[in-house]
């Protein structure tokens, strides 16, 4: 049974939200965090300045769910939705003081707007709490700018506005207010106007947005254009304040997002509900994997179990097999609609993350090396996955560059890279690495793979600044940590930093560092060694009169080796490469070929 102490550390570092079950595995809490594990943490720590109901929360928490966001403002956005959709008794409890505003439509004959901190069910409709002052009043200030709603606290009974008891001031005169105090103001009409305020204060901006683009065009049409032009500027205001946001975006509407992915044993499944145009549901799951199930299959399987409502359009990153006819699967590839299968994808790969390190155990030797790697290079995520760089040259001949993957402080070898230099002439090991680093990153981008929790690369400050240089290009710079490590001293880098970090020499994180670095230069000398001896081999069997490049790879492809060319009989040679040029290659130079075959072997 997994501790809430053992689920804390395995927290991201990331911006998002975080939920709280308690024995009952009710939901009772929501929250937003900058950084979910740092904000989760805080509430276990504290032992003195916390409220009671503070107190009492933490005491029920018996479970830690989390949905990672892309920013802190998603985040914001994504708490708002969750306690919206399920109402946790703690955020009312905990919000239910001076402390947070709400939005109140007063019970008044021309209904008032304010914001107030005390709730009184019987003064008015409540929205809220805000636990954002800052987006409490934009969405009060938006409101004011689409509607006339007054903003004076006279008593307007239809007997005082009757017997013409009042004066407008200065808000009628400046536009903001049509006048109800003298009756200038048809009370429909503004009933009307507080019902629409209402659909925003609820969420439902769509609702608003038809409404204003309607009479937009109704009026362009009566070819009434001053009215039409004030209802497409009260549309741009709304644009304006509708944030382009995965979590709020009109244009993703009634949508499930389901996504996967596995390993052999596992497969880590999540699934966003979107309604109205934001994500109302978040949930992620583990499925113990049968022998060959596909991941299109236990996708299918786990949609069925999985998704709530009625929403008939499915986003994946595999195919998803649906029972219903009237529902639609798409495998979106650009635009909002792939970012929000990231999104999903980030999700299912926290899960996924979390569930690896649970089993190794918190005692695993490996998770304590990278545990202390992490605090040796002060990395704000575990280093689970670190990719190594380094070039390989001789005299600016034949220029090659290595990357090696490591994972969970492994080599993962099937996902080693070698590079044949494109774009630099000579020896100049600078502009090599900005080559390869840009490559490696702009192609994982576009495949939207995996980026590394540390790029490590094999040199000083020239090689680091050049592979930082790449980074900056693809605008990933800051977002993924990197380091040099030097040779000699073995001193650690870090951009614009003047001065190298000293970690001690018997640290196990340097030592696995040190393991990296000399697998990504075995790595890097070994395809340089093939690929000069290779056209070591080339040069010498092209220097013959009569044979040429062509042939030359032929040779190559079928035999591997200049050794077993010249043991090749005349037959073997002549079904290949006929009967003249056969001649030619039995008629080498014996000594010659065998100090072929002595580079070749020291080579190897």
């Amino acid at each position: 049974m997994t501790t809430l102490k053992e689920t804390i550390l395995r927290l991201p570092d990331s911006p998002g939200i975080y939920r709280f079950y308690n024995e009952e595995n009710e939901l009772i809490y929501v929250g937003k965090a900058k950084n979910i594990k740092k904000r989760v943490s805080s509430y276990f720590n504290k032992s003195t300045g916390v409220n009671r109901k503070t107190l009492r929360l933490v005491s029920e928490i018996r479970n830690i769910e989390f949905t990672v966001a892309d920013s802190e403002f998603d985040a914001l956005l994504l708490e708002n939705n969750f306690i919206k959709q399920n109402q946790p008794r703690y955020n009312i409890l905990l919000k239910d003081d001076k402390t947070f505003p709400y939005i109140c439509i007063l019970n008044e004959r021309f209904p008032r707007i304010i914001y107030t901190r005390k709730y009184n069910p019987e003064v008015g409709e409540y929205f809220g709490p805000y636990s954002s002052v800052v987006a409490m009043k934009n969405v009060l200030d938006l409101i004011r700018k689409l509607y006339s709603i007054r903003t004076c606290s006279l008593m307007l009974s239809e007997q005082n506005v009757e017997q013409q008891k009042f004066k407008v001031c200065l808000e009628y005169h400046i536009g903001n207010c049509k006048g109800p105090c003298i009756g200038a103001h048809n009370e429909a009409t503004y009933k009307e106007e507080i019902e629409q305020a209402r659909n925003i204060l609820k969420g439902d901006i769509s609702i608003v947005y038809q409404y204003f683009r309607k009479h937009m065009q109704e009026a362009a049409l009566n070819m009434e254009f001053e009215k039409a032009q004030r209802y497409k500027e009260k549309l741009d205001t709304l644009e304006r304040f509708q944030t382009k946001s995965l979590v709020v975006n009109r244009a993703l509407t009634d949508i499930d997002v389901l996504t996967i992915n596995s390993t052999n044993e596992y497969a880590y499944v999540n699934y966003l509900q979107i309604k109205e145009g934001s994500i109302i549901n978040s949930k992620t799951v583990e499925v113990k994997k049968k022998q060959d199930e596909s991941d299109e299959d236990i996708l299918s399987f786990t949609a069925q179990q999985i998704r709530v409502g009625d929403n008939k359009t499915i986003f994946s990153n595999v195919p998803v097999t649906v029972l219903e006819d009237d529902v639609e699967n798409v495998i979106p590839k650009i635009g909002d609609k792939r970012k929000l299968v990231i999104l999903s994808e980030k999700n299912a790969l926290e899960l996924k993350k979390n569930k690896e390190i649970q089993r190794e155990g918190k005692k695993s030797k490996q998770f304590e090396v990278l545990s202390i790697l992490q605090k040796d290079l002060r990395l704000p995520n575990l280093p689970l996955v670190i990719e190594c760089f380094d070039n390989s040259n001789f005299q600016g001949t034949n220029p090659v560059a290595s990357m090696v993957r490591f994972a969970n402080g492994k080599p993962d070898k099937k996902n080693y890279r070698q590079f044949n230099i494109k774009t630099v002439e000579g020896p100049n090991d600078f502009a090599s690495m900005k080559e390869i680093v840009g490559r490696r990153y702009k192609r994982i981008l576009e495949e939207a793979g995996q980026l590394p929790d540390l790029i490590l690369i094999d040199g000083g400050k020239g090689q680091l600044s050049s592979a930082c240089e790449a980074l900056k290009e693809l605008d990933l710079y800051g977002k993924v940590p990197i380091a040099g490590i030097a040779k000699k001293l073995e001193e650690i880098y870090y951009p614009e930093d003047p001065f190298p970090l000293h970690v001690s020499k018997k640290s196990p994180g340097l030592m696995l560092l040190q393991f990296v670095r000399d697998e990504a230069h075995r790595f890097a000398i070994t395809f340089h060694r093939q690929k000069r001896s290779k056209a070591t081999i080339k040069t010498e069997i092209e220097e013959l009169k009569g044979i040429g490049k062509q042939t030359t790879d032929k040779l190559l492809k079928h035999f591997k080796s200049v050794k077993k060319i010249k043991e090749a009989s005349f037959e073997e040679l002549e079904t290949l490469i006929g009967k003249q040029k056969a001649e030619i290659i039995k008629g080498l130079d014996p000594v010659k070929t065998d100090t072929i075959s002595e580079i070749q072997t020291d080579i190897h």
